[in-house]
């Protein structure tokens, strides 16, 4: 697919899969890179200009993850964390691949397992690719049409689709809901929603892998109202959309990607493992 392309039309769904699995493979040969920095006794860790850490683990995969799809997609835009990070700028807003390297990168230094590479294809507001891998659990989630899960080794490649495990949010149960909060971001506002929910547990988790968990059939709903960007959710977003769920800004409209003019930041969302469930 190249920019001119993918500018024009939704991109059907058999290359929404193409791209899906083209993705996932990416990502999981990228997970060797950041198991190399994660088995380091120490890691080292600087701090950008948002205060958010980076180590050598997020400029590795992004790096490598960049030069790859160059390969695959020539010519098609990408917004990438550390990249814009340095001030990279993205070259169009109507398709483009959004790239998170490590998602997590707190969870990463603090030697848990919950931190992901994340890469996307966005295209006329929506995210219609995108693969979640989590290399310390050796575990991949890809959609495109359709979502799937598979076991995966870092530095390999995906299983044959005989292994693969087709994606299906669950129905809002009748016995209380099971929330997945951010481990790090728990704030006032989610506290609040949650308290107007019929919850029966709620869980913290890291990463993007709370989209996982709901698009798998695991839990019910994930609030986020503090800020993050495009790149955070798009990959995630993607494998809940194609599993049935849906992730929802306040006004109940789909979360919106391309926002240039907010400079790709998005606003609070609420993701629903039942999109009729809100």
């Amino acid at each position: 697919m190249t920019a001119d392309q993918s500018s024009h039309s939704a991109a059907p769904s058999d290359e929404t899969d193409r791209l899906a699995r083209l993705f996932a493979n990416l990502a999981v040969a990228a997970g060797a890179l950041a198991m190399e920095t994660f088995a380091n006794a120490n890691i080292e860790s600087r701090l950008k200009n948002d205060r958010s850490p980076v180590t050598e683990a997020d400029e590795r995969v992004e790096a490598y993850l960049l030069r790859e799809l160059e390969k695959s997609l020539p010519g098609v835009p990408f917004l990438a964390e550390e990249s814009a990070a340095s001030g990279g700028t993205l070259g169009a807003d109507d398709a483009f691949l959004l790239i998170d390297p490590i998602d997590g990168t707190r969870e990463f230094l603090a030697r848990s397992a919950d931190f992901t590479i994340n890469v996307a294809f966005a295209e006329k507001c929506a995210p219609r690719a995108g693969a979640v891998y989590a290399p310390a659990q050796g575990r991949v989630w890809f959609a495109g049409a359709r979502g799937f899960e598979a076991e995966a080794i870092p530095g390999r490649t995906l299983p044959a689709p005989q292994d693969w495990r087709l994606l299906r949010a669950r129905p809002r149960p009748q016995d209380g809901l099971v929330a997945l909060i951010s481990k790090s971001h728990l704030d006032e506002e989610t506290k609040t929603f949650l308290a107007r929910q019929p919850i029966a547990r709620s869980l913290p988790i890291g990463s993007s892998l709370k989209f996982c968990l709901l698009a798998r059939g695991d839990a019910d709903v994930y609030p986020r109202f503090g800020p993050t960007m495009e790149w955070d959710t798009a990959a995630g977003d993607a494998v809940l959309r194609a599993a049935g769920g849906a992730t929802l800004d306040p006004q109940g409209a789909p979360l919106r990607y391309g926002k240039k003019e907010a400079g790709y930041r998005n606003g609070p969302f609420v993701a629903w493992a039942d999109a009729a469930a809100r």
